[in-house]
């Protein structure tokens, strides 16, 4: 007895210092990260140049790695002020860096050919592949009819999922910008398949007819779509009150010092949007992005509408069911869901 309570000292010791150590690494991060955003924000644009690539290459690199930093709850007003700006310059600096890239693929005579050409084609590949797996494993069958909204003017993630995991599904993409859509459509003029597949659509996310959202199976939400939480949220809210009953939703996220980059999406705001969450994965390669899988969920008897499901509404498996439960009685949790992991990808 003596020597537990001789132990426990020392553990409780231990782990003090780990907590001490773990603050200490993220102060340190937290003040790299500042240091680049005020060099970023002090760069006079944002367009592909040297000093502009290496800036946000050492930034990416800083964040990518495994971190404790929980954005929401370690950062003084001053570093969540730091973060909003540094994300909007991210978001500024993406967009002319798919636009740059975009005029660059279409000097080719078939533009898709030449996808590899863009430095993160790779990374699109890969986040491609995992919201397909997790939606193939979470709702079947797989969606006829998606929606991307946000798509860009280099729409890599539709195009990858439309050539190479959902071959037959049309793709609807809806972004804000006319000139980014017509930049998308540049690249499809090579292959008339995939282009008979594929529609751009110039219209703010809130302002998408409800009957056009409840034609959906699946709907996938740019991480960039709602910059802010309230934002995001309201995005939310409105898919939730128009999808149609059992289809998905794909929304993108962030964990840990990725925060810097993309706004994180928290699962509660999913829910109280009027899904159920069928799984959250945090990817710890370089694909910066995590996905939440959720979906509209069938009316009931119990809710007083009928069992029936939309005529087009995706049908959800029972392993999306058992997924739910799972992810339910984790919420307290410190991560408030279940994380999934999928299986290693067939080269």
């Amino acid at each position: 007895m003596e020597i537990m309570a001789m132990a426990a000292p020392e553990q409780e010791k231990k782990h003090q210092q780990q907590h001490e150590e773990s603050d200490e690494s993220i102060q340190k991060l937290v003040e790299k990260i500042t240091g680049l955003a005020t060099a970023i924000g002090k760069l006079p644009s944002l367009t592909p140049s040297p000093s502009v690539n290496a800036l946000f290459t050492e930034l990416v690199t800083t964040c990518i790695p495994p971190s404790r930093v929980d954005v929401d709850r370690h950062l003084s007003p001053e570093a969540q002020q730091m973060r909003r700006r540094l994300i909007l310059l991210c978001g500024d600096a993406e967009g002319h860096l798919e636009a740059h890239y975009s005029d660059l693929l279409a000097g080719h005579e078939n533009p898709l050919e030449h996808l590899p050409l863009f430095p993160y084609f790779n990374n699109y590949l890969e986040l491609s592949k995992l919201e397909h797996g997790l939606l193939a494993r979470h709702v079947s069958p797989s969606p006829s009819r998606v929606a991307f909204l946000g798509s860009g003017p280099l729409p890599l993630t539709s195009i990858v999922l439309a050539s190479r995991h959902l071959t037959e599904s049309s793709f609807v993409n809806y972004d804000v910008n006319g000139d980014a859509n017509g930049r998308a459509r540049r690249l499809l003029r090579g292959d008339a398949a995939l282009a008979s597949r594929m529609e751009f659509v110039t219209a703010d996310v809130n302002g998408v007819d409800g009957g056009e959202i409840a034609s959906y199976d699946a709907v996938f939400l740019a991480a960039l779509v709602g910059m802010t939480a309230a934002e995001k949220a309201r995005v939310v809210e409105r898919l939730g009150r128009h999808m149609a009953e059992g289809a998905a939703l794909v929304v993108r996220s962030a964990h840990g010092a990725r925060g810097f980059l993309y706004p994180v999406v928290d699962p509660e705001e999913i829910r109280r949007g009027g899904f159920d969450v069928l799984a959250v994965h945090h990817p710890e390669g370089e694909v910066i992005n995590s996905v939440i899988i959720a979906r509209k969920p069938p009316v009931t008897e119990a809710d007083g509408g009928g069992e029936h499901a939309h005529g087009h509404g995706a049908v959800v498996s029972m392993a999306c069911q058992r997924c739910e439960m799972e992810a339910r009685a984790h919420q307290k949790m410190e991560e408030m869901v279940a994380v999934e992991k999928l299986p290693a990808a067939s080269s």
